[in-house]
């Protein structure tokens, strides 16, 4: 078979007839023809190339929001009738807000990109029977790679023959531990984190060597499939910008509205055309907020500069108030939730337990029964000196610097805090022979020269070392080791890896001749316990997030035992009725009630990932996603917002990913959706007041154009007062720290909008409770004090301008105290008002500006009487305060 046929289910398959299938002969490797042939049909060993987004599609993008439109739509009929002025005020608005949101959204990551990096490596292959490098995008199915430790496997291979192979696939199945390759065949059914006789593009050896044949290539592997489902995995808009976006339609239909309500009004009485015109494009400008996405955009910036001091990057703005509504965290294991290196944490002898405190450090305590221990019994000295000798990993300087197998390093770190260390024991007792970790016989022995003898150390797999020994340590003592003997300590071993945690068997025995058979007649010592520990500041977030009413779900590739065990330890529900396994979500067998209510996903697949995430966004839920490794990157991206680990996370799930956790702790993400739930209420007090301004502005405008009086405000008069008193306090109000309490409360549903009927209310009783002192203060200046029509529009102007600056006061939360809460405690909601207030004395005083806008100097009496009328929003709103808690 000149071309190759690939291999449907290689792992189930002898090698000798993949390598048939393939047409492949192992000894000398493909031919250049054959090569050729098959780069012909099966394509370069890439990554699907996309297209990136281009600058100017980002530009384009800044454009489509409705408000954006609304404000265009506002200067182009401005220039029609020559309102220059107003349209070049109107357009610095959209330049503003389009500058600032193209320079943010600029920022953001390609995450396919970082899946094409990923083949740029070499690989040693077989061709026309001699070793040669290529670079990895030369592999085509059917090619030989020769491999070791170190290297990074190019594609996806069948192990042909291999000595002690391992592999680190924690970035693609989340297994915390190095994997022991074999090449005997598998069953069908096998999952991908059981595939023992197979490599994958991506992943890396870290002990061995071997060959293998390539039985896939470019989007075929592992991580082409992966890299189809993150360019396939769609993320939904935010709740924020589907509200805003509504919100944004409903003043369109408002603004329309408003303008034909206006022509007929003015129809009916009698005022001229122009005059009609005007007074439209008055109300049209007063219904849309200009500042709106200036704000919007300001106060998610800023959130997002609070939360990089926190360690917390933000890739895109919409990422920081979705943070706020989070209801469900589905979170990695292997990094996220534990250290991602093992430690040594029990060791069991015959007659002792021992416990090691300090985690991954040489520094701890071992501690018996919960007591520290003082004096080292001999038979833990014993054991963890065979530990550290049967051991080829190595601390490094100060014991600071590991190097080695993490197991490996886990042992000797054990022994540290014991004051054992194998430099030392070493200098006594100096190697003789190792003879390598066997994937057949599952144990490893070093020979050490002792006393004109020799010392076997021993450690491997529980139930091989249990066949190799006939005696067993008790104590001081050795005794037979007998068939129950046995029976016993696989009992343990079994209770062991119940809980989690990863077993080795201690064997050890003296001898004459070093070159004897290591694996026979041993002393069996005991078992050591190892596993990958829950980070340190994890349990205490997780309880701050369930406080808050978030579920915290872990999904993981790893087993469902391990997964188990750290979920108990971090205060999750991982018993069995609360654990599916990829096995069961394969089998279709879990109903929707099972998958909402389970708390750890074991043994999952990154499409099972994908599926969970869709049922919890179908059940009504705002999903993040935390995760580090590539097998995440997909659900990193489906989920509503994805969160990588910025230490350990690799490349690839950073950049599929919204939000990264600099520091990797898990803490870190809460004070995240902590931010955002305070982002949100900022947002959502700044568009009350906004839109509580400018319904003021509507009803002023509307009801003083049905009235025999002069206008109550122009045109550019209400931009001035949009663009002044509405951005720069509602600026102040986005830069809130947040009530107390925040994190007391449930998340709030996306489908919640930025604004709830309540709120609707509450515009309209603000709008109200403004518009009539202004209304007012117009007919008092007309009727009597008989000033002129630019007089009285002046006073009725600043009376809504200062009511206004005042109503920002209101915007408090009615449960808080009147004179001490988060406005009133805010020092930029002062000086907005300060700002803004000789804003507005500029308007009256400047000859040029106030010759713009058609403004006129007021005497004493005048200001008086502007000031009084424009306190009585803010006396109202504060005396009706009990009812607002009750209704609002």
């Amino acid at each position: 078979m000149a071309g190759g046929e690939l291999p449907e289910r290689p792992w189930a398959l002898p090698a000798h007839q993949v390598a048939e299938q393939l047409g492949t002969d192992v000894a000398s490797g493909l031919t250049a023809e054959q090569v050729e042939q098959r780069r012909a049909r099966f394509g370069r060993n890439q990554l699907t190339e996309t297209e990136p987004i281009s600058v100017w599609r980002i530009l384009v993008n800044q454009f489509k929001s409705v408000i954006v439109g609304l404000l265009a739509l506002a200067t182009i009929v401005s220039v029609v009738l020559g309102d220059y002025p107003e349209a070049m005020a109107v357009g610095v608005v959209i330049v503003i807000n389009t500058v600032i949101g193209f320079a943010t959204e600029i920022r953001a990551m390609r995450s396919m990109e970082s899946l094409r990096d990923l083949a740029s490596v070499t690989a040693n292959v077989l061709r026309d029977g001699d070793l040669r490098a290529v670079p990895a995008e030369d592999l085509v199915p059917g090619d030989v790679v020769v491999f070791e430790g170190g290297d990074v496997i190019a594609a996806d291979l069948r192990l042909l023959d291999g000595s002690k192979v391992e592999a680190d696939e924690s970035a693609l199945t989340g297994e915390s531990a190095p994997v022991s390759k074999r090449p005997e065949p598998l069953a069908t059914e096998t999952v991908l984190g059981d595939r023992a006789n197979l490599l994958h593009k991506g992943t890396a050896i870290t002990r061995g060597a071997g060959q293998g044949i390539v039985f896939a290539t470019g989007i075929r592997t592992e991580l082409g499939r992966i890299s189809e489902l993150v360019e396939q995995a769609t993320q939904p808009e935010t709740p924020l910008q589907r509200q805003l976006q509504e919100l944004g339609r409903r003043l369109l239909w408002i603004t329309l509205g408003v303008a034909a309500l206006i022509g007929v009004i003015g129809g009916l009485s009698g005022r001229t055309t122009r005059e009609t015109v005007e007074t439209a494009i008055a109300l049209a400008v007063a219904a849309i907020p200009e500042g709106l996405p200036i704000v919007a955009t300001v106060a998610l910036a800023r959130g997002m500069r609070r939360m990089a001091r926190r360690n917390v990057l933000i890739e895109k703005l919409s990422a920081v108030e979705t943070l706020g509504s989070v209801g469900v965290i589905l979170t990695d294991k292997t990094g996220t939730l534990t250290e991602n290196r093992m430690v040594l944490t029990r060791l069991v002898l015959a007659e002792t337990t021992i416990e090691f405190t300090g985690g991954y450090r040489s520094r701890g305590e071992l501690t018996q029964d919960g007591v520290s221990v003082e004096r080292l019994p001999p038979d833990v000295e014993r054991s963890l000196m065979i530990a550290s000798l049967c051991n080829n990993s190595s601390l490094g300087d100060d014991d600071e610097n590991p190097v080695g197998d993490p197991t490996e390093v886990a042992l000797l770190m054990g022994a540290a805090k014991a004051g054992i260390h194998r430099a030392h024991l070493l200098a006594e007792l100096p190697e003789e022979r190792e003879i390598a970790f066997d994937a057949d016989l599952r144990m490893m022995a070093t020979i050490h020269r002792r006393d004109g003898g020799f010392l076997v150390a021993v450690k491997g797999a529980p139930d091989s070392v249990l066949v190799a020994c006939d005696r067993l340590a008790v104590g001081e003592e050795d005794r037979e080791l007998n068939d129950d003997d046995r029976s016993e300590w696989l009992k343990v071993n079994d209770q062991l890896a119940d809980e989690g945690l990863r077993v080795l068997a201690l064997a050890t025995r003296s001898v004459d001749d070093a070159g004897v058979d290591p694996y026979g007649q041993l002393v069996f010592l005991g078992l050591a316990a190892l596993i990958d520990p829950p980070r340190d500041d994890v349990r205490e977030a997780i309880e701050d997030c369930m406080q808050a009413g978030i579920d915290i779900v872990m999904i993981t590739g790893d087993q469902p035992a391990t997964a188990s065990y750290i979920a108990d330890a971090l205060g999750l529900d991982g018993g069995h009725d609360r654990l599916v396994t990829g096995r069961e979500l394969a089998a279709g067998s879990i109903d929707s009630v099972r998958m909402l209510d389970a708390r750890v996903f074991a043994r999952t697949s990154p499409e099972q990932k994908l599926d969970v995430i869709a049922a919890r966004q179908a059940a009504g839920d705002s999903v993040a996603m935390i995760g580090d490794g590539v097998n995440d990157a997909p659900a990193l991206k489906k989920a509503d917002i994805g969160v990588a680990m910025g230490i350990r996370g690799t490349q690839v799930a950073k950049e599929a990913s919204d939000v990264v956790v600099q520091d990797d702790r898990f803490g870190s993400i809460v004070h995240a959706v902590k931010e955002g739930r305070v982002i949100f209420d900022n947002i959502r007090k700044f568009v009350l007041y906004l839109l509580s301004s400018n319904l003021s502005e509507i009803i002023v405008v509307g009801v003083g154009a049905m009235l025999a009086l002069p206008l109550p405000l122009l045109p550019l008069q209400i931009l001035y007062l949009n663009l002044i008193t509405d951005v720069f306090p509602a600026l102040a109000l986005g830069a809130g720290q947040g009530e107390p309490g925040v994190m007391d409360r449930p998340p709030r549903r996306p489908d919640e909008g930025v604004l709830a009927r309540r709120h609707w209310y509450a515009i309209g009783s603000f709008g109200f409770m403004m518009s009539v002192p202004v209304l007012g203060v117009l007919a008092y200046a007309v009727l009597g004090l008989g000033v002129s029509n630019q007089v009285a529009t002046t006073m009725s102007f600043l009376t809504l301008a200062f009511a206004q600056l005042w109503h920002v006061f209101n915007m408090a939360s009615p449960e808080s105290p009147i004179l001490h809460n988060d406005v009133t405690g805010n020092g930029w909601v002062w000086g907005a008002i300060a700002l803004s207030a000789g804003l507005l004395l500029l308007a009256v005083y400047v000859p040029v500006l106030s010759g713009v806008m058609n403004v006129a100097t007021l005497d004493p009496r005048q200001w008086l009487i502007v000031l009084g009328a424009s306190l009585t929003p803010l006396v109202l709103g504060q005396a009706l305060r009990p009812l607002r808690r009750r209704y609002f």
